[in-house]
């Protein structure tokens, strides 16, 4: 027995288990089976419907050796499209097949730093925060801004916030990485297009059950707030920093007025930092980081440049330029995040070595 008939004897047991009364009265199993019946509804409907074509096709070559002529003609004109069909569902099959990733149903935890360029890379760093704000609200995700830290001439040095709402890191995990920007500062007279750079960490947000934390391994650290805030946030050893001890991991929240809030939310950024590490330190172990495969996200990695003299935003790790830049930094990130995901998956398709028994490779 195939592993996608096992999956489809699985998806009707508990069709009646999700009928039996003493299921419906437990809230608890009830809930645990019906999540498991809907991570499996697609992969059945995909590989039914996959099944249907291979009988459909069978037909068609049956009608193809019948002397009657309608029928050879019908079935000259049908059997491409199914063969289309079968290698577009085959292609479907596959990737629910792959292995989810854990964190892709988290929030996150974003990390925007000016990096080359002086104050040129700052204002960048606030346009970047802005633009993934603006595509966090018309994605329905809530933010939440957690550190900020202004420039010497405008825009930011660094910022942290979180973003909260259905499956973020799964659209957010490609960001991370070095961004560039070419383009002609306000400041220059001469017209000469400088180049800056910024990075951006997207973490995601680590569950309590996932990271411990020794707080005497903890310095933490108040003082006061040097960003915009509310009302005497300048004037009270509000803000809030954590030194991790045995990492050297530092993070710093200022934005509350309240010490409590402040100390919180730094130890959930530190705690998003520590599941960071040990989770690449696990991939490097298994791995080593998969040295076959183009582009890894990592934040060192020169990913994107944003050229406003061209207008054109280019990722370079899977080589796509898109055009009106000014959309672009309005949030409509779409397009690329897309292309991100599915050029991504496809190369987990590439190096997956565990191709679904029953069904033709790719």
């Amino acid at each position: 027995m195939n592993k996608l008939e096992e999956v489809e004897q699985r998806f009707e047991r508990l069709n009646v288990e999700l009928a039996n009364p003493e299921v419906l009265a437990n809230a608890q199993r009830m809930q645990k089976l019906a999540k498991e019946h809907a991570s499996l509804e697609k992969i059945v409907e995909k590989y039914r419907a996959w099944k249907k074509t291979l009988s459909d096709i069978q037909a068609a070559d049956e009608f193809l050796r019948s002397s009657d002529m309608d029928l050879k003609s019908m079935a000259k004109e049908e059997l491409p499209l199914l063969e289309k069909q079968r290698e577009a569902l085959e292609q479907e099959i596959h990737l629910l097949l792959l292995p989810k990733d854990p964190n892709d149903e988290k929030n996150v935890i974003v990390e925007i730093r000016a990096g080359a360029g002086g104050d040129e890379s700052a204002l960048f760093a606030e346009e970047v925060m802005q633009m993934y704000l603006r595509f966090a609200q018309k994605q329905g995700w809530t933010a939440e801004l957690w550190d900020l830290s202004s420039g010497n001439a405008g825009g930011l040095k660094e910022a942290a916030f979180s973003l909260s709402g259905q499956a973020v890191f799964s659209w957010m995990r490609y960001e991370s990485g070095v961004h560039r920007v070419q383009r002609v500062p306000d400041t220059e007279t001469q017209g000469r297009i400088h180049t800056s750079t910024i990075t951006v960490a997207v973490m995601p947000e680590a569950e309590d059950v996932e990271v411990e934390v020794n707080m005497a391994d903890v310095e933490m650290q108040v003082f006061r707030s040097t960003g915009s805030g509310g009302q005497s946030v300048n004037t009270t050893d509000s803000a809030v920093r954590l030194i991790h001890k045995p990492t050297g991991i530092v993070v710093k929240c200022q934005q509350e007025k309240s010490q409590t809030k402040n100390r919180a939310m730094a130890m959930k950024i530190l705690k998003a930092k520590l599941l960071e590490l040990e989770q690449d330190k696990q991939q490097k172990e298994r791995d080593n980081l998969r040295k076959g495969q183009v582009g890894t996200a990592d934040r060192s990695e020169k990913i994107r440049t944003y050229n406003f003299p061209q207008d054109r935003l280019t990722d370079h790790r899977i080589g796509l330029t898109l055009h009106n830049l000014p959309s672009i930094m309005m949030g409509n990130l779409e397009d690329m995040v897309i292309a991100c995901r599915t050029y991504f998956q496809a190369e987990a398709l590439r190096h997956n070595t565990a191709n679904s028994p029953g069904i033709p490779p790719l």
